[in-house]
């Protein structure tokens, strides 16, 4: 860990299981992760990295997924790979990144229900069904939202029995209300932020907020600076967007995904797709004025002391660091 770093963080800091539920490595096979001791250094306990998209094949999933695991099991010393909660506080217990995988979209299940059994025995632990646009599952929340499909109402089920989180981020707003009433388990956003604060079609409504907290989930408040503010990441807007969630629902209901994105400059979209299509710049994607911003792990500790000077009880801010996924993953994961 980053000792200067690590003891400038309040205590309740230091002591907690600090959760990001979702920050994105390269989609490539035999990818190097080693940018992601970053976490490791600023204090996080666990990780859920991206291991594929709407627009990535099946294929290309797997072998993400296969190097990935290998270059964890051979970085043992400093990670490893989250199937079970226990693993995650046995990571804390150890000073060591405890990693899980998630999947943005579910085009590579292939309209398979067998296939979420295997991602999950291949340390898929959270997917959402839609990444920004429609599939043959669920609708994005980019493009016409016609809600779950029957097929998606199975896969919403199956998730539920496989043992894996429930995610609608990404999704269209009638989508995500309706795999909320199917869902048996806890549902959450895992990186998503109040659009009551932000206008952008990626962010959530009240009614989600609500229904979310409704199920027993957690609202993963992203560091996406596009849906903070305009290119917005100070702590100050961060712990703002938890204010709001904590007013309307409950501290018991927030958590942070960060979605940061390591190597920006590593080109990982397949060849034939257009980046324009999956991410408009017209809704802010290319950043104002610049590149766009992103709340870095290196402010995880930051905002713990935000949430100290905003006067947040102990327990709140342990929850909202990682203890309310902790129960929502309790609730959900099968190992």
């Amino acid at each position: 860990m980053d000792v200067a770093v690590v003891e400038k963080a309040p205590e309740i800091y230091r002591k907690s299981i600090v959760w990001d539920s979702h920050s994105c490595m390269p989609i490539k096979a035999n990818q190097d992760l080693s940018a992601v001791e970053r976490h490791r250094r600023a204090g996080a306990t666990f990780v859920s990295l991206n291991v594929g998209m709407d627009f990535n094949p099946l294929a290309q999933c797997i072998r993400v997924i296969a190097g990935f695991r290998d270059w964890i099991a051979r970085n043992s010393d400093r990670y490893l790979l989250a199937g079970t909660v226990e693993d995650v506080k046995r990571a804390k217990r150890e000073g060591k990144l405890a990693i899980a995988f998630d999947l943005e979209g579910s085009a590579m299940l292939e309209d398979d229900l067998t296939m979420l059994g295997l991602f999950r025995d291949l340390g898929v632990r959270q997917i959402h069904l839609a990444y920004n646009l429609n599939n043959s599952i669920a609708s994005g929340c980019h493009d016409q939202d016609r809600g779950l499909t029957a097929l998606g109402r199975a896969v919403v089920k199956e998730i539920n029995r496989v043992g894996m989180l429930m995610d609608c981020s990404h999704t269209g707003r009638k989508t995500s209300l309706e795999i909320m009433e199917v869902s048996s388990k806890p549902v959450i956003f895992s990186h998503s932020n109040p659009l009551a604060l932000r206008e952008h079609v990626r962010n959530i409504t009240d009614e989600q907020i609500d229904k979310c907290a409704g199920t027993g989930g957690v609202i993963g408040i992203c560091g996406i600076g596009p849906f903070l503010g305009n290119n917005d990441i100070r702590t100050e807007t961060v712990i703002r967007h938890i204010d709001y969630v904590a007013q309307r629902v409950g501290a018991q209901h927030i958590g942070l995904g960060l979605d940061y994105v390591f190597h920006p400059e590593i080109d990982d979209l397949p060849a034939h797709e257009s980046p324009d299509k999956w991410w408009p710049r017209a809704l802010g994607y290319g950043g104002t004025g610049g590149a766009m911003q992103i709340v870095p792990p290196e402010q995880l500790p930051e905002i713990a002391a935000g949430l100290v000077q905003r006067g947040y009880a102990d327990a709140d801010i342990a929850g909202i660091l990682g203890g309310n996924f902790i129960r929502a993953a309790e609730q959900t994961w099968i190992g």
